[in-house]
């Protein structure tokens, strides 16, 4: 039955990706980058921009991590040996139900890390602050597969908890796209790994906002 429902999965991506993921597909599909604004001061970002819902896609299409392999592979979308390798971790987990999650795209200057590098640990707590969550690991592979029209040069680094590699090596995923066709890779998710203020990232919102989130929005501009 598990093997059923899988192939069942990998068919509906095939059939609905067309293999949009190949460099042929990224390149017909491709939306011209604009030039990046000038990145603001902290005490000018408006936390309300922080919690604007970028993007809601599905989890829990696919009944083990090899369905999910096996739809990604159909629809021509790059793996990095890194990505390949949490995604066969026991730590990486699927939603046991269908299930939408409002995703949030926000740089580390709009996070208020405007004048230097920061590390991941200082990222993730001060979205936390501001009310959005850490995405369960599943969203990375998931917005691959539901996210054909990305532009060309950006890279969505993935706010998660770290899954381990073999070696023992805290890896998140990245969904990009650099012009070669779309990918997923996994870069260092240590606590300590410096981020760039440019570095863009992905969070879940939740869909009602913790009282202490509410009042972060008209307090923090």
């Amino acid at each position: 039955m598990v093997a059923v429902l899988g192939a069942a999965g990998v068919v509906l991506y095939a059939s609905s990706a067309e293999a949009q993921c190949a460099t042929r597909d990224v390149l017909q599909n491709a939306t011209i980058p604009r030039p990046s604004p000038a990145i603001a001061p902290p005490a000018v970002v408006r936390a309300d921009a922080v919690h604007k819902v970028w993007k809601a896609i599905r989890l829990g299409d696919f009944a083990n991590s090899f369905a999910l392999r096996n739809a990604l592979d159909a629809a021509d979308c790059g793996i990095g040996d890194l990505a390949e390798e949490i995604l066969a971790r026991p730590a990486f987990t699927l939603a046991a139900t269908k299930t939408d999650v409002d995703l949030v795209v926000v740089s580390a200057a709009e996070l208020g890390f405007a004048f230097g590098p920061a590390s991941l640990r200082d990222i993730y707590s001060r979205a936390e602050m501001l009310g959005l969550s850490l995405a369960p690991s599943e969203v990375g592979p998931a917005l691959r597969l539901q996210y054909f029209d990305q532009p060309i040069g950006e890279f969505l680094h993935v706010g998660m908890k770290p899954i381990t590699t073999w070696h023992g090596d805290p890896v998140i995923f990245v969904v990009a796209n650099g012009g070669a066709g779309l990918i997923l890779i996994g870069q260092n998710g240590s606590a300590d790994t410096q981020m760039h203020a440019s570095s863009k990232f992905l969070f879940v919102r939740p869909r009602e906002l913790p009282k202490e989130a509410k009042g972060n929005t008209s307090a923090v501009r």
